[in-house]
């Protein structure tokens, strides 16, 4: 105990400051938790608590000038001394590289702190028999570093619920997913595209990614299967409508085409299985960084991250909690992809019964779609999105699709409109090809006498 006691030492402390003053978003996270008591010196207590009174004024961290200023009015010079060297140490470190460590143990710095603070109470409260009064102090002493926000006080909060309640949505290509969603998929939410292999998610995920870096947004595409590049030629591909086979041959104008576009587009490869969601957070942070935080997140896919070595069941229920835990903590909508079980190849419409391994990855998704195509859906060049799950509208719904896997170009409509029913011609159309071609084998196999 004393040696982790001791690693929350004066220069920890200072980091922690430093934290407070460079970073808005530590300080409204801890400062519910943080308490100028923590700090082991009058200099740092006084530096805590100046910057604790500013935040909950005014939601912000003092700069070193409103620092200055709330120094004047202190009065003892020895501790004013004090405060002005310990707040040069801390601007020592706004460029250390362990500063993202120091956010990660403050919340143990906290709890450890308040269990010193117990330990050393409870010394007296021992000699007097006071028993009940060392628990009780333990017992707050442990729960140091929990929330102190009761949550959502319905009968005070009734602006903050209007507010708090808008969802900021980034949309898709489609304007029936968008109806859908109330515009598209919103801020910590997680949408899950579910279909066999070979059928399309992959192309459908880019759609949405291109989509969105046409307008201008910021998109970290995750490849588990396809190489970087690889998967930089798709989205050549659904951002030109140029098939893949042929972009070699257009290679200047798609260069000048992706001139146009605004929008920035990063894609990461890592091994099937080699990474967890752990390890897209810390890429994640490191796109933050550099100024690129996403505005989408995509991962092809989920099932093949890394999970925490369960049951494999359990193991993709954990990873689908995580993403969603994931899309909330950075307040970025997250796209994903899923495998059906082989039984749904030969399925018209892939409902969650289908959903390979486990049912909790819908439970755990805003948003689920599935993709069917059978073979007279290939002949066709169309396929049947599902609606399994919806929180934002209705589901159960079943919409037609065109579907070019050379270009990825996919649209998506209603059954009632124009690009709906001339997409059902083209199915029926696929299913009269299928039907022929069936008819030709079966011909063949009576004049050779082969069954």
């Amino acid at each position: 105990m004393t040696d982790r006691l001791s690693s929350y030492g004066y220069a920890f402390q200072i980091k922690v400051i430093t934290g407070l003053l460079v970073d808005k978003s530590f300080l409204q996270q801890i400062s519910d938790i943080l308490s100028p008591k923590y700090f082991e010196s009058d200099a740092n207590n006084w530096i805590v608590e100046t910057i604790l009174d500013y935040q909950r004024e005014y939601n912000a961290s003092p700069t070193l000038e409103v620092m200055k200023v709330k120094l004047e009015k202190v009065e003892q010079d020895v501790l004013k001394d004090q405060v002005v060297a310990h707040l040069k140490d801390a601007w020592k470190y706004t460029e250390s590289s362990d500063l993202a460590y120091i956010k990660d143990q403050a919340m143990d710095f906290c709890k450890n702190q308040e269990i010193k603070k117990a330990i050393m109470s409870s010394v007296e409260l021992l000699q007097n028999g006071d028993y009940e009064g060392i628990k009780a102090t333990v017992d707050n002493a442990l729960k140091a570093g929990a929330d102190k926000d009761i949550g959502h006080d319905y009968m005070v909060d009734i602006d903050a619920r209007y507010t708090d309640a808008v969802r900021f949505v980034q949309e898709t290509p489609w304007e029936v997913i968008n109806e859908l969603t109330d515009g598209g998929l919103g801020k910590g939410e997680l949408g899950v595209m579910v279909a066999p292999a070979g059928i399309g998610k992959s192309w459908a995920l880019m759609n949405v990614g291109a989509h969105l870096v046409k307008q201008g947004k910021t998109v970290v595409h995750y490849t588990l299967e396809l190489n970087e590049a690889y998967v930089g030629l798709r989205y050549d591909s659904v951002i030109t409508g140029i098939a893949n086979q042929n972009l070699k041959h257009y290679q200047e104008d798609i260069k000048e085409t992706l001139s146009k576009i605004k929008g920035e587009l990063i894609i990461k490869h890592y091994p099937t299985k080699s990474v967890g969601v752990m390890g897209i957070r810390a890429h994640i942070e490191k796109c933050i960084m550099q100024d690129k935080k996403p505005d989408v997140i995509i991962v092809d896919y989920a099932d093949l991250l890394r999970g925490h070595g369960q049951e494999k069941r359990h193991e993709l229920e954990g990873i689908y909690e995580d993403l969603r835990g994931m899309a909330g903590e950075y307040e970025i909508p997250v796209w994903t992809a899923s495998q059906a079980n082989r039984s749904a190849l030969e399925e018209d419409v892939i409902d969650a019964s289908k959903v390979s391994e486990s049912y909790g990855k819908v439970m755990v998704a805003d948003f689920v779609l599935s993709l069917s195509r059978k073979v007279q859906d290939k002949l066709a060049g169309t396929g049947r999105w599902h609606v399994i799950k919806n929180r934002f509208g209705p589901d159960g719904i079943t919409l037609p699709s065109k579907m070019n896997t050379s270009n990825g170009q996919f649209n998506i409509y209603t059954d009632t409109s124009i690009g709906g029913k001339d997409t059902q011609k083209q199915m029926d159309n696929g299913n009269e090809m299928a039907r022929q071609m069936l008819a030709r084998k079966y011909q063949e196999t009576q004049s050779t006498g082969f069954e």
